[in-house]
C-alpha cells in the first residue's frame, strides 16, 4: 500500500496489536518478573559465592520469561517494519520502546545466566543471534525515529515511511527538539555499546571482577527498563489521558481476545516450573563457583566435587587458577578453544 505523504488525516485508527493494553502489560509484567529473578540470582551468588540447587527453578523461569520477551520483541518490531506505510510515528515509537525494554530484560538475564550459556555453544550462539537481530531492528527503528524528529513529523498522523518522502511537508521543530534529537542518538549509540559489551561478556573465557560487573550491569539494565516503561506509560493511549495524536477510536483500551491472550501467555513459563516440581522434567543444577584470585572456575560435569575425580579436579583448580575444566566453556566446533577466541 502506498502511503499518503501530502495530506495528514485529522485522526488515525488505534492499533491494539502493538499498543493495546494487554500487549503493553504483558511486556511490562514480564520485564518486572525477569528483573526481580535476575537480581535474586545475582545477589544470591554474590552473597554465598555458590550457586545453590534451590535456584534451579528460578533459573528455568527466568530463562523462559527472557526468551518469551526477546522473541516477542523481535516479532513486534518485524510487524512494525512491515507496516511502515500505514503505521504512524506514535505507534512506531511505542514499538521501539518495547524493543528497548526487551533488550534490557535479555541483558539482565545474560548477566545472571551467562555461565549456563557458556557451557553449551549452541545455546550461547543462539543468544548471540537473538541479540544481533534485536540490535539491527532497534537501530533501524532508531534511524526512523531520528529522521521523524529531524523533519518535525514525529507527532503527526503521516505514516512513518513518509520520513523519507520529499513530498512530505516539514513541520517547525517542537520545543524539545534538541533533547529528542540528542536523546535518540544517545540511545542508538548506547544500544551498540551494550551489544558489544554483552557479546564480550557472553564469550569471555576468563572473568575478572565478575560480581561487580553483574551488579553494575543489573543496575544499568534496570534503569534502562524503568525509563522505557515510564515513556510507554506516559505516551500510550492505554494508560495516558492524552496522546500526541488524535485516535479515532479507543481500541487500545479495550480488553479483546488478543489482549487477554497476551497477558495469558505469562502463565506458560509456570507450567514448566510445575513439571519440574512434579519430577517430569530434569534440569541440570546451576554452575558452582570456586573463587581464587578473582577468577571463577566452574565445576566439571562429574558433579559438584563429589567422588575422587571431582575432588582431584577441585584440587587442581584451586592450586592452578589458570587451569579451566571442560565444563567451563564449550567452544563452537568451527573456531576457538577453551582459552582463546580465535585459536584452536
Amino acid at each position: 500500500m502506498t502511503a499518503n505523504c501530502t495530506n495528514a488525516p485529522d485522526a488515525v485508527p488505534s492499533d491494539a496489536g502493538v499498543a493495546g493494553v494487554g500487549v503493553l502489560l504483558s511486556f511490562i509484567i514480564t520485564a518486572g518478573i525477569s528483573l526481580v529473578l535476575s537480581a535474586s540470582l545475582i545477589f544470591q551468588e554474590a552473597r554465598s559465592r555458590n550457586s545453590s540447587s534451590e535456584s534451579v527453578l528460578r533459573r528455568k523461569l527466568l530463562n523462559s520469561y527472557s526468551d518469551q520477551q526477546i522473541l516477542t520483541g523481535i516479532g513486534l518490531q518485524s510487524i512494525g517494519l512491515g507496516k511502515v506505510s500505514s503505521m504512524v510515528p506514535y505507534h512506531f515509537f511505542l514499538v521501539w520502546m518495547l524493543s528497548l525494554l526487551s533488550m534490557a530484560v535479555h541483558n539482565a538475564t545474560l548477566l545472571a545466566l551467562a555461565r549456563d550459556f557458556r557451557r553449551d555453544w549452541v545455546l550461547r550462539w543462539m543468544r548471540q543471534l537473538l541479540m544481533l537481530a534485536n540490535l539491527v531492528l532497534s537501530c533501524v527503528y532508531g534511524v526512523y525515529v531520528l529522521r521523524a524528529v529531524e523533519r518535525g513529523i514525529n507527532d503527526s498522523t503521516f505514516p512513518v515511511s513518509c520520513v523519507w518522502d520529499a513530498a512530505t511537508p516539514d513541520y517547525p521543530p517542537s520545543g524539545n527538539y534538541a533533547l529528542s534529537f540528542a536523546g535518540t542518538i544517545v540511545v542508538i549509540a548506547g544500544n551498540v555499546l551494550i551489544f558489544a559489551l554483552s557479546t564480550w561478556y557472553l564469550h569471555a573465557r576468563t572473568q575478572r571482577f565478575y560480581v561487580v560487573l553483574q551488579v553494575v550491569g543489573l543496575l544499568l539494565m534496570t534503569a534502562f527498563a524503568i525509563g522505557a516503561t515510564v515513556r510507554v506509560a506516559y505516551l500510550a493511549d492505554a494508560f495516558a489521558s492524552g496522546t500526541p495524536i488524535k485516535l479515532s477510536d479507543d481500541g487500545e483500551r479495550q480488553w479483546s481476545f488478543g489482549q487477554l491472550l497476551s497477558v495469558g501467555m505469562l502463565v506458560l513459563p509456570l507450567v514448566s516450573v510445575v513439571e519440574i516440581l512434579r519430577g517430569e522434567i530434569k534440569c541440570a543444577p546451576p554452575v558452582a563457583m570456586v573463587y581464587d584470585d578473582d577468577k571463577g572456575v566452574l565445576l566439571g560435569e562429574g558433579g559438584s566435587g563429589s567422588g575422587s575425580e571431582g575432588e582431584q579436579q577441585e584440587l587442581r583448580a584451586r592450586s592452578n587458577p589458570g587451569v579451566r575444566r571442560a565444563a567451563d566453556f564449550q567452544p563452537n566446533p568451527l573456531w576457538g578453544s577453551q582459552t582463546n577466541l580465535f585459536k584452536k
